[in-house]
């Protein structure tokens, strides 16, 4: 089986470089190709990336959006499996694809989705959302069409039959897994598929992050709402919670300031987004904005055999 690896970037000359070594250093029975779409990068990004075996696909800044960058990169590949990276994340362990491919074995599985985790710089109250989002346990077989694009691959000829919506702001990987799982197919979640997913995001971009996103799940589910009252109580209950995990772990101090400015951005991006009278489902709900269980974290399984030295 070859798989396709599809990096979307822009300006990622501090991190791309990092992602295409862990690529090189993958153990796989499979044939591996790496796709690189740019969309008009004016840094080393191209150059860093064309030293490595990469198949480089040039779009024009003005005519990007997510969905469209994807499809790009999917029409670009020959592979059976079509595995999506972010240019600013790298693989934790050498059997990253490995595992990624494996619940396709199950001809039912449409996609599947990995693991995220943070580094040194990332905002704790990122981590917090990481271990929400992205918990220790797999799921082959997930009952509500979460995912998330920065770590995901789904089957070539499905892409094919629904290829991604280029018209939204965001979450065109929301909006594919839930027209696909509507069509009978299942979506999977393998948590041994790690990446470290890196975010530098001044207190503006976090805000338009989750504005733009927000706008997008309005579209995906339009009886979602997030009302002013969502926002003050979610706002207090994550920066309650975050304070708390804080000083469970020794690092209250550090993130004193951090930890409100986050969410605040957070949710008020989200606020904005909306704007109107919607629902959504509890389970997705739950997934996306409740905070973290008030309990210790569960160590991760010992993988440390397939970690890669950066």
């Amino acid at each position: 089986m070859k798989v396709s690896i599809i990096v979307r970037c822009f300006n990622e000359e501090k991190h791309i470089g990092k992602l295409l070594t862990g690529i090189k250093e993958q153990i796989s029975d499979h044939d591996i190709e790496t796709i690189v779409v740019d969309s008009g990068s004016t840094d080393n990004t191209v150059r860093i990336a064309e030293s490595f075996d990469t198949k480089i696909v040039g779009i024009k800044p003005e005519e990007f959006s997510f969905g469209y960058a994807l499809n790009i990169g999917c029409e670009n590949a020959e592979g059976d499996i079509l595995v999506f990276a972010s240019a600013h994340v790298y693989p934790l362990y050498k059997n990253w694809i490995q595992e990624i491919v494996t619940p396709f074995k199950n001809s039912r599985v449409a996609l599947v989705y990995g693991r995220q985790v943070g580094n040194e710089i990332t905002k704790f109250s990122e981590h917090q959302i990481f271990k929400k989002w992205f918990p220790a346990e797999s799921d082959f077989n997930q009952a509500y069409p979460f995912c998330n694009n920065a770590n995901c691959a789904v089957r070539k000829d499905l892409w094919l039959e629904q290829k991604y919506d280029e018209k939204l702001t965001g979450l065109e990987d929301l909006d594919w897994a839930k027209k696909i799982q509507a069509k009978g197919y299942r979506i999977a979640y393998n948590s041994n598929a790690t990446i470290v997913h890196v975010h530098e995001e001044t207190p503006s971009r976090i805000f338009n992050r989750y504005r733009r996103e927000a706008i997008a799940l309005k579209q995906i589910l339009p009886e979602e709402k997030f009302s002013y009252f969502d926002f003050i109580r979610l706002f207090f209950s994550n920066v309650f919670n975050d304070y708390y995990h804080a000083l469970r772990e020794g690092v209250f101090l550090r993130n004193i300031w951090d930890i409100p400015m986050f969410r605040y951005n957070q949710f008020k991006g989200t606020y904005k987004g909306y704007r109107q009278d919607q629902f959504v489902s509890k389970s997705l709900r739950n997934r996306f904005y409740y905070p973290n269980n008030f309990s210790r974290t569960q160590s991760d399984e010992e993988l440390n055999k397939y970690l890669i030295e950066y």
